[in-house]
């Protein structure tokens, strides 16, 4: 398939290389370039522009850090919107806001283009081993077309609905529960540690017992080992979503009251002058509520 891959971060740099190696012919984009031609050596070819990416490809896929990001490079002048051929297929794997999601569907539909939201769950090492988990939303058709790429870079694909708008809110409903997982593994390392208790010993008791989910093991060791840098996803990014959990709730009267409590504490982080630190890192702060170094 001709795929066009626009973003190539700590995520979408590895997942990108996955698509390439599964045989696909790649054109890439990223706004600094020298990440688009670290991939040349594997077959990847660079692109002057989203557009430029766009204009032959079967499939686009975004991977953007934000909403700014995507309207930047998909519906502005010189952007995926303008270039990409009728019935071709845009699959967003960002982390946006409902309405955005909602937007790039109706722009879509108008040219003719197909529309989905595949957005991932896993951090940088995942995304290189290929062992993401994909939620994937939109019509059947564009769905099934995809899914050779959402396979090659997943282990395993969740279809969850016809609207791509219920990926999304999947997505950003997801990162507010692991936002509030680092919360509470924060705070109850912080009290035991206020008692003498090791902590790699009381997240080897949770995550064997209690808590098995990988994300107790990868942030409850994260915390135990206080290992914030380099970062897999940033205090700022974590920001950014909880914020849009919080838009996304308050579009349908849906309060997320312990939302707010986690966003307070990413800016705490942020004033502190943490942001490009791992978001985990929110339980460095209360480690110091409790008067811990």
């Amino acid at each position: 398939m001709k795929v066009a891959f626009i973003g190539l971060g700590n995520m979408g740099g590895h997942m990108a290389r996955r698509v390439v190696r599964a045989g696909h012919d790649v054109k890439v984009w990223n706004r600094t370039r020298s990440k688009a031609e670290a991939l040349q050596a594997e077959g990847g070819k660079v692109a002057e522009s989203p557009g430029e990416a766009a204009r032959e490809a079967e499939a686009v896929i975004t991977m953007l850090s934000d909403d700014h990001a995507v309207e930047s490079a998909v519906l502005q002048s010189g952007g995926v919107l303008e270039s990409l051929p009728k019935g071709a297929s845009h699959i967003s794997m960002s982390t946006i806001s409902v309405e955005m999601s909602k937007n790039l569907a109706a722009e879509h539909g108008k040219r003719g283009h197909r529309y989905i939201a595949a957005p991932v769950f896993g951090r940088p090492d995942a995304a290189e081993a290929g062992k993401l988990f994909v939620v994937v939303a939109g019509e059947p058709s564009a769905v099934e077309h995809a899914k050779p790429l959402l396979e090659a870079l997943s282990q395993r694909v969740f279809v969850i609905g016809d609207k791509p708008e219920m990926a999304t809110v999947v997505k950003l409903s997801g990162n507010f529960l692991l936002a509030s997982v680092i919360e509470s593994l924060g705070e109850a390392i912080a009290l035991t540690r206020k008692y003498g208790i090791d902590p790699h010993a009381y997240v080897e008791f949770l995550t064997n017992s209690l808590f098995t989910a990988p994300a107790y093991k990868t942030y409850g060791n994260l915390i135990a080992d206080e290992k914030y840098q380099p970062a897999g996803f940033k205090v700022r990014l974590g920001l950014k979503d909880v914020r849009l959990a919080l838009a996304a709730g308050e579009a349908v009267d849906a309060p997320l009251p312990f939302a707010s409590v986690v966003r307070d504490h990413l800016l705490t982080a942020i004033a502190k002058g943490m942001e490009d630190w791992d978001w985990s890192s929110t339980a460095k702060l209360a480690a110091e509520n409790a008067g811990l170094k």
